[in-house]
């Protein structure tokens, strides 16, 4: 599937790329490569002409937007809308894995905050995130905000899921990379069917993670261990 929104990837510093470097002579990598800043692409937005139509939407549905508690309403849902669709921008940053650290990295229960493309209803729950390193660490925080990056707009959760790893894959170079998605739709849980504490889940995996029988098993049993 293609990403919802176009990515704006920026270097900065002299351009080298994650994976690069010298060989020193203990067979470390001495690496200098600069941050990757991260942003997203909008287009350009009318927030007047939004509050607007948000105005117009509740009286449709028979809402009294003069009324005290509703009158700021329209600029309230427009401003939470808006937070919620754009991601803040980082600095994408790794290290040179240079104790050769060959074993699971994991981060679990990182937050997730998205909006069901299909009724724009919030779904909200934890990621679990984790990679087999090669040549390079990342900074433990970054996991959390390239899940930000991709749940901030309008997403169905098996697209996010695979987003996600496949940009850390991407970027990173590792030998394997995991993540796992439980969520609640409050499309599915607040109207239509109404199914309250209903979670939906989604994993992605590549590389090692996904063809060696013995590291997928380790990656899933601690991605769920409570």
């Amino acid at each position: 599937m293609e990403p919802p929104q176009a990515l704006e990837e920026v270097a900065l510093g002299n351009g080298s790329n994650l994976g690069n470097g010298s060989n020193l002579g203990n067979g470390s990598k001495a690496v200098s490569a600069p941050p990757l800043r991260v942003v997203r692409e909008h287009p350009r937005r009318d927030l007047a002409a939004a509050r607007e139509a948000a105005r117009d939407l509740l009286t449709a549905l028979g809402l009294d937007v003069t009324a005290e508690g509703l009158r700021d309403t329209p600029r309230r849902m427009v401003d939470a809308y808006a937070e919620l669709l754009t991601p803040r921008p980082f600095n994408l940053t790794s290290f040179s894995n240079e104790e050769r650290y060959d074993e699971l990295v994991l981060a679990r229960d990182i937050p997730i905050r998205s909006l069901c493309e299909h009724h724009l209803l919030p779904f909200v729950g934890v990621a679990h995130v984790g990679y087999l390193p090669g040549d390079r660490i990342l900074g433990l925080s970054k996991l959390a905000r390239v899940v930000e990056h991709f749940a901030r707009g309008p997403q169905v959760q098996e697209r996010l899921t695979k987003q996600i790893a496949d940009w850390i894959d991407l970027q990173l170079q590792p030998r394997g990379v995991g993540v796992v998605i439980e969520a609640e739709h409050l499309c599915m849980t607040l109207r239509g069917v109404q199914a309250v504490g209903s979670r939906t889940l989604t994993s992605s995996l590549s590389g090692v993670l996904r063809e060696d029988p013995r590291s997928r098993a380790e990656f899933l049993e601690l991605a769920h261990r409570s």
